[in-house]
């Protein structure tokens, strides 16, 4: 992801590999659904329900806000749901999740929708790099409107 990541302009270099390495994000915020490593990388309804409200806290403290990049099914649905709970959607239907879908959500803000970069994912070429690269070059494009 890092790779990417720079490419694009969003990190100052191409690795992660510890905290204290020097990577710097500009413009973007990365966080996750689920805060565990549960079995099967599977996590549960109600695991993914438990950590609701960290991601709730999150995001409503990124006070610009404008695009957001989900990775996976959960990420997607993480989100939506999140909106459904302040009343922002009244309902997900039609927001369908799709490689590279893209939608303008009632509040301005756009959200895309990625596979995510995990290892069977990559591995197995259901997820390209340029596939990758193509999702955040859009999300950069989104946010410099």
């Amino acid at each position: 992801m890092y790779p990417v990541l720079y490419e694009i302009g969003f990190a100052n270099q191409p690795t992660a590999v510890k905290r204290d390495d020097g990577l710097e994000l500009k413009d973007i915020y990365i966080t996750a659904a689920g805060r565990c490593a549960p079995p099967d990388n599977k996590p549960l309804p109600q695991e993914l329900a438990n950590c609701a409200p960290y991601l709730e806290r999150e995001i409503e403290g990124l006070k610009n806000l404008q695009v957001i990049v989900a990775l996976g099914k959960i990420g997607f649905d993480a989100y939506l749901n999140y909106l459904k709970r302040n009343g922002q959607l009244k309902t997900r239907a039609g927001y369908v999740f799709a490689h590279a879908a893209e939608y303008k959500l009632p509040d301005g803000k756009t959200l895309l929708a990625s596979y995510h970069p995990s290892n069977q994912n990559t591995q197995t070429g259901k997820l390209t790099r340029e596939m990758f690269l193509k999702i955040f070059k859009r999300a950069a494009e989104l946010a410099d409107q």
